[in-house]
């Protein structure tokens, strides 16, 4: 079986990137976690990525200032190297010029810890408190030039209990996103998902 070569872009602790290498390990995975970048130099998933053995690199944004597609554009030529072919974002915290995504269109996923198209953007766990929403849960989809609305590959609820709190209910969500991101990233591997016709059109309305 030809793998095909992913690259799991971070920004701080990697728990979803180390729930993507564990399973990845398995011979009859379709997917291969061959570069991990991350855009701040401290994030600790580039350790777990070093223990397993697997190529880093750093890119920081900062130096680029607001000039965010200059920042993607050098993205761009790490991950074109390292001759990716699928790219996870796993907690990366930068919001994706219409440049890059659509550039990637089609291969690049994303894990958002809500039951989307509710909840979009930050802070989920506090406002589906907040909504009073029986069920929460862990989104994995494709990524669209507009901020959390590309088409959804997988989804997973988990119910809301009386009591909780927001770091409650993050770490029940957060089980979830370890169970389904590496099913969905299997999904597009081995061409199960795949993004439809259109979809990720800049001028879409």
């Amino acid at each position: 079986m030809t793998k095909k070569r992913v690259a799991v872009l971070i920004s701080g602790r990697g728990s979803n990137l180390t729930a993507l290498i564990e399973v990845a390990k398995a011979p009859d995975y379709p997917a291969a976690i061959v570069f991990v970048v991350a855009n701040l130099p401290d994030a600790a998933g580039l350790m777990h990525a070093r223990q397993a053995g697997i190529p880093t690199a750093v890119v920081d944004h900062r130096p680029f200032g607001t000039d965010r597609e200059a920042f993607e554009r050098a993205l761009d030529a790490q991950l074109q190297a390292q001759r990716i072919e699928i790219v996870c974002l796993a907690g990366f915290m930068r919001l994706l010029t219409p440049w890059f995504v659509t550039r990637w269109s089609g291969r690049l996923l994303n894990i958002h810890p809500a039951l989307l198209p509710q909840f979009k953007g930050l802070h989920t766990h506090s406002r589906a408190l907040a909504a009073g929403v029986k069920e929460h849960g862990a989104t994995v989809h494709f990524v669209v030039p507009e901020m959390d609305a590309g088409p959804i590959i997988l989804q997973a609820a988990v119910p809301v209990i009386a009591g909780d709190t927001e770091g409650t209910l993050a770490a029940r969500v957060l089980e979830v996103e370890h169970r389904i991101y590496p099913q969905g990233l299997r999904l597009v591997a081995e061409g199960r998902a795949a993004l439809p016709a259109g979809a990720g059109d800049i001028n879409k309305p």
